[in-house]
């Protein structure tokens, strides 16, 4: 069976994707600087799955030590990368980080998509993969879901071709920018004991919370008082409640909304 290496924590989901494809998922711890490089090689896997650019659900960036050695690691395991570039679109510090595709162009997949661009409801995205691969993939693409929705398509290639798309992502960038800001102006104001990481990038941020709080116990109060938190211990692999952290997404939420939430439940974050 092929085994297939995830980040951890990761998607939610990998096991359940895994029985579908019928491959072993062997999770690799990450780090502030990414995925685990040393690790991933003692798995001895065949592909890995991973984020680079801002991390699910942890939002670090993969350190260029850690991405060259990835690259090494690909070519003397004969492996190959799978890179999904899900929000880079969307940074707030600096220019978008490099793909990693460009480093290693004849071990990596590189994955994108228009979902968190323009909407969740519009699924389509795309990939750039070495060449021996592009007949077996085209195929299991048409296998899969007969091709995806001509209009679709021609209508995203349009925006993309008159610059609108541009436009459209510099203007998001400054709604995000600010609903980013909201959630961090909150956190100051109603429970400046918790930490927040993971904000260069995307609509979420990770939480730390302090020592005595618990995850589960936070995320059930706060639900009492009508505001959905998300745990990190679903994402990780053992399904560890600590350290105690959360993940907090502002994308489809108002800037009062987020202050609102966040005075509704300082108290617990701060395990009050």
């Amino acid at each position: 069976m092929r085994r297939v290496a995830l980040e951890d924590p990761g998607y939610d989901d990998a096991a359940q994707v895994a029985a579908w494809a019928g491959v072993e998922v062997v999770p690799v711890p990450v780090d502030a600087q990414g995925i685990d490089v040393g690790r991933l090689a003692a798995t001895r896997a065949q592909v890995v799955v991973l984020s680079p650019a801002h991390q699910w659900p942890t939002g670090v960036v993969l350190a260029a030590a850690r991405r060259h050695a990835l690259a090494a690691w690909a070519a003397d395991a004969d492996a190959i990368i799978i890179e999904d570039d899900y929000d880079a679109e969307f940074r707030y510090d600096r220019e978008p980080v490099g793909a990693l595709q460009g480093l290693a162009p004849d071990r990596v997949i590189a994955l994108g998509t228009v979902s968190k661009s323009l909407a969740p409801a519009l699924r389509l995205g795309w990939l750039l993969c070495p060449a021996a691969l592009l007949g077996a993939i085209a195929e299991e693409k048409e296998n899969g879901d007969r091709g995806s929705p001509v209009l679709d398509q021609l209508a995203l290639a349009k925006l993309i071709e008159s610059g609108r798309f541009d436009r459209h992502l510099r203007r998001a960038r400054g709604t995000y920018a600010r609903r980013r800001e909201a959630l961090v102006a909150a956190l100051a104001q109603h429970a400046p004991r918790v930490t927040l990481t993971g904000l260069a990038a995307g609509f979420h941020a990770v939480a730390h919370l302090p020592g005595p709080a618990e995850e589960e116990s936070v995320v059930a109060a706060a639900r009492v008082r009508s505001v959905g938190l998300y745990g990190m211990s679903p994402y990780r692999s053992t399904g560890a409640v600590r350290p105690p952290q959360l993940v907090l997404g502002f994308g489809n939420l108002t800037e009062r909304t987020i202050a609102a939430g966040i005075a509704a439940v300082g108290d617990l974050l701060q395990g009050g």
